[in-house]
């Protein structure tokens, strides 16, 4: 199950965002540009495939693509790199059919630079009465094109960073290291893990990355391939061992608890969505907060909305140490924004900083 999301808002006329729309079926391409009209947003052009979407930048200047993977002629994966190269800083949302090959491919693309993926019906029969397809569409095309435009416009006044809410530092040594994230998440994560080294080894990892069924099974699998700790997703009623890493299934919650034997084991259940999102990081802190406290380390990357947010307050309230990723590193600084500005983030820190910060806190005590 991919998150839900609530019905959008229409956007005023003014701050009309511009989509252009790649994709070799012409009922999608006409369903998706009446939605999104509908929704506000100028749909600036619809083409059938990749060739015609690099041909079109020029004439039209979109603020997003969104592009199917499968079309005639030339494909998603080989057009990125394209289109890209032609508009830098073009906000690309790849559009597939949820299958493993798909999965791999969509992953593929966010390495190469696309912003965010979308799993679409596999039917056009299916496409056009799925009313969370629908709603997940507008949600990820103004979530994503607001802010860059925003950070585009002379305009726009400078934002005051966020500050850190530092806190007296037990020397406690983390027992689990927990990673929250959402759109633009998965290179985040891969860079962060890929930071640490062999302190890696010293606590188990658990991962709620905003994902559908099939893609987090990849998304672990390419983990694992490129770290060479084990990697995969996570399984109820297992002991999260160090130097693993737990990636919360597809659709499915992944959380903390003890069991008969006061042993801590994961929970991986089919409870209802939290914050639109299933998987949701605010399950896993507050469990890791219930159940580890002050012991707990937790991170939240870049992501919508404000997922994470009541969980890392839980999470602060027992001492356990939060950092969130800052604005500047950010694809959307919408998770990792809420917990700095309620003041939970101990540290506010780049991307690039936080591998260091982790490894810094995995040492104290030994």
């Amino acid at each position: 199950m991919t998150p839900a999301f609530a019905p959008p808002r229409p956007l005023a006329p003014a701050n009309l965002i511009r989509v252009l729309v790649a994709d070799d079926s012409v009922v999608v391409r006409g369903l998706i540009a009446r939605w999104l009209q509908e929704s506000g947003i100028e749909v600036v052009g619809t083409v059938p495939n990749g060739r015609l979407a690099i041909a079109a930048l020029d004439r039209v200047a979109p603020d997003i693509v969104l592009l199917d993977l499968d079309m005639p002629e030339l494909d998603g994966i080989s057009a990125l790199p394209r289109l890209l190269e032609k508009q830098p800083g073009l906000g690309v949302i790849v559009v597939s059919t949820l299958t493993q090959r798909n999965a791999a491919i969509s992953l593929k693309c966010l390495s190469l630079g696309a912003l965010d993926y979308l799993p679409k019906p596999a039917t056009n029969r299916e496409v056009t009465t799925s009313l969370g397809f629908r709603q997940e569409l507008i949600a990820k095309v103004e979530g994503l094109a607001r802010p860059r435009r925003a950070a585009s416009s002379s305009e726009t006044e400078p934002r005051r960073p966020a500050a850190a809410a530092p806190r007296p530092r037990v020397p406690v040594a983390p027992r689990c290291l927990l990673i929250g994230a959402s759109t633009g998440g998965p290179r985040a994560i891969a860079e962060v893990l890929a930071g640490l080294n062999g302190a890696l080894r010293q606590v188990p990892t658990l991962v709620v990355q905003h994902m559908p069924p099939i893609f987090t099974t990849v998304f672990a699998e390419h983990l694992q391939g490129q770290l060479g700790v084990p990697a995969r997703e996570a399984q109820d009623g297992e002991a999260p061992l160090a130097g693993q890493i737990y990636i919360a299934p597809g659709g499915r919650h992944l959380g903390l608890v003890r069991d008969k034997l006061h042993k801590v084991v994961l929970r991986v259940d089919d409870g209802p969505a939290v914050n639109f999102c299933r998987p949701a990081v605010d399950i896993l802190f507050r469990d890791a907060a219930a159940v580890f406290g002050v012991s707990a380390l937790a991170v939240v990357l870049t992501g919508m909305g404000s997922d994470g947010l009541a969980g890392a307050k839980a999470l602060a309230a027992t001492g356990a140490a939060v950092i969130a990723q800052d604005e500047a590193t950010s694809t959307v600084w919408g998770m990792p924004g809420h917990v700095a500005r309620g003041g939970f983030a101990e540290e506010i820190l780049p991307l690039e900083g936080i591998a260091a910060a982790i490894r810094q806190r995995l040492g104290a005590g030994r």
